[in-house]
């Protein structure tokens, strides 16, 4: 399979998994609209451009924070686990795989020597504030 689309018992969804084999015939976005942290594959054939441009200033509410792992080396297992914590599946990514974990908790078992591109919203606060370990 090359989407995972991992929900829990609840149908709230954990995290997509885009497995690096996918391919895509036109831009292609992932996460629903109203998440915070948007996933998607963009295609412009050659010569293609995107015009200059600049984001405007925009005030977001973000209730939790999302974040996207891209492996770049190694094989990484990944603990999902539900919103009352529970255990609910592992994920295996391997180098090239990417993962947007939308809710609940995570944990992470390097099963080879590992590199992950990480990409969440910020400003961090530190992990006091920001992640709770169970």
């Amino acid at each position: 399979m090359k989407i995972e689309n991992i929900s829990d018992r609840d149908n709230n969804q954990i995290c997509i998994v885009i497995r690096k084999e996918l391919k895509v015939d036109k831009t292609t976005f992932f996460t629903p609209l109203d998440y915070s942290q948007q996933l998607g594959i963009i295609k412009y054939p050659k010569e293609g451009k995107i015009k200059p441009h600049y984001h405007n200033k925009a005030t977001r509410e973000v209730h939790y924070t999302q974040e996207v792992l891209l492996i770049r080396k190694g094989k990484v297992k990944v603990n999902l686990f539900d919103h009352k914590l529970e255990f609910l599946q592992s994920v295996i990514l391997d180098e090239g795989d990417v993962i947007l974990l939308a809710s609940g908790g995570h944990g992470f078992e390097m099963l080879e020597d590992a590199e992950m591109l990480e990409i969440k919203q910020g400003p961090y606060s530190g992990v006091s504030d920001d992640k709770t370990h169970f």
